[in-house]
């Protein structure tokens, strides 16, 4: 029998992923214009933070691309060294990584700066898709399934925790705990997990509370900002209150593409976490609006294609970095609109960030690989029965 002719991708995803990937560089653009012109140590470079991000944009869509017409069963025999590869990096981080006060997130790698997490979000959905495949029904086993599951999440945040980034890491752990659970996982050993995990927490942070320092812990100030950003407008709540100035300035209709007064040095980070704000001051509800119907339906179209897929190792990684994208993208505007408490996130395809854009877009190229593979046909024989 002749092999089977390599199907076309999706192309509804393949087009979302590219005007997502566009609409992100206009408004990387549009948000950090003024900043970058303003500051001497970007040269007076409007296009400063936009051509970083297009480089690595760029490199990211020819990634996906060649990733995209490998065959994704190929990647089960790599799926063991990308995952020990990314835990060295996350192990380096806190030793010889840089960022801001307090936080280590980034490598310096000649002149470009890798933020290891963000593959890592990657890494643990191809290893745990792996895993579970070969396990089959024995993930259904607290011992010999899912626990050692769980302890490859749990020592993958850890590396993340020791930098320390919650964000990344809550985001690392619910996309893996997706993958487990499609997998197959027992919700009854989870919910048990979940309810032990929920006590010990509420008992640490009791006890915190109680010896009268847990509420001065910058993740503790962040919470009470959540409940009252206006309880210190000048300092801890002073970002989301010009959030939300962004958005009452853009009203029904938005003050237009590169009107935003916020990104003129008020909202700080506009470019990067708070970049969804700059996007409802200048194209207003009916804007943000379209752009989060065209971001629900990519995830949509990348659920299906994922379950369409006939291998189980290619379902759960197609649904485990649709998950992670669609999780990390709730968990953003989420904290952009003081709905949850702010994290620190970039937005997925939109915020700037180098190590963001790529790695997202890799993800995307298996995702498609995935539909690839899914739209196979076998060859028709010249050969017919009388």
């Amino acid at each position: 029998m002749n092999p089977p002719r390599r199907g076309t991708p999706d192309f509804l995803l393949l087009f979302l992923t590219f005007a997502l990937a566009a609409f992100g560089l206009l408004m990387v653009y549009s948000s950090s214009s003024a900043i970058a012109l303003s500051a001497e140590k970007y040269g007076g470079d409007s296009f400063y933070f936009a051509k970083r991000h297009a480089i690595a944009m760029i490199l990211g869509l020819f990634a996906m691309i060649f990733i995209m017409n490998v065959r994704y069963r190929m990647l089960r025999k790599w799926t063991l060294p990308i995952f020990l590869i990314t835990v060295v990096l996350l192990a380096l981080v806190p030793f010889i990584g840089y960022g801001p006060p307090g936080a280590r997130s980034w490598l310096a790698l000649g002149p470009f700066n890798l933020q290891p997490s963000e593959f890592a979000k990657l890494a643990i959905v191809l290893y745990l898709a792996n895993m579970i495949t070969r396990k089959g029904d024995k993930l259904r086993d607290f011992k010999n399934g899912l626990l050692p599951s769980l302890i490859i999440v749990g020592f993958v945040g850890g590396l993340i925790m020791m930098q320390p980034d919650l964000g990344s890491c809550a985001i690392l752990v619910l996309g893996a705990m997706t993958v487990i659970i499609v997998g197959g996982a027992n919700l009854k050993h989870l919910a048990a997990l979940g309810a032990v995990g929920a006590g010990v927490l509420g008992i640490a942070l009791g006890i915190m509370t109680i010896q009268g320092h847990g509420f001065d812990s910058y993740r503790f100030n962040r919470f009470r900002v959540f409940m009252d950003p206006w309880s210190d407008p000048l300092d801890t709540g002073f970002q989301i209150i010009q959030s939300l100035y962004a958005f009452g300035h853009g009203g029904f209709t938005g003050a237009g593409f590169g009107q935003s007064i916020q990104k003129l040095h008020y909202l700080p980070e506009a470019h990067n976490d708070f970049i969804f704000a700059i996007i409802g001051e200048e194209f207003g509800f009916l804007g943000t609006s379209l752009f989060l119907l065209i971001y629900i339906l990519f995830l949509w179209r990348g659920i299906i294609v994922s379950l369409r897929c006939p291998d189980p190792f290619g379902m759960l990684v197609g649904i485990g970095i649709i998950s992670t994208i669609g999780i990390q993208a709730l968990v953003n505007i989420g904290g952009v609109t003081n709905s949850i408490p702010m994290t620190g996130i970039t937005l997925p395809f939109i915020s700037y960030g180098g190590s963001s854009i790529l790695a997202t877009l890799i993800g995307m190229g298996i995702v498609l690989g995935i539909s690839r593979q899914s739209n196979e046909r076998l060859p028709e024989t010249s050969n017919k029965r009388s």
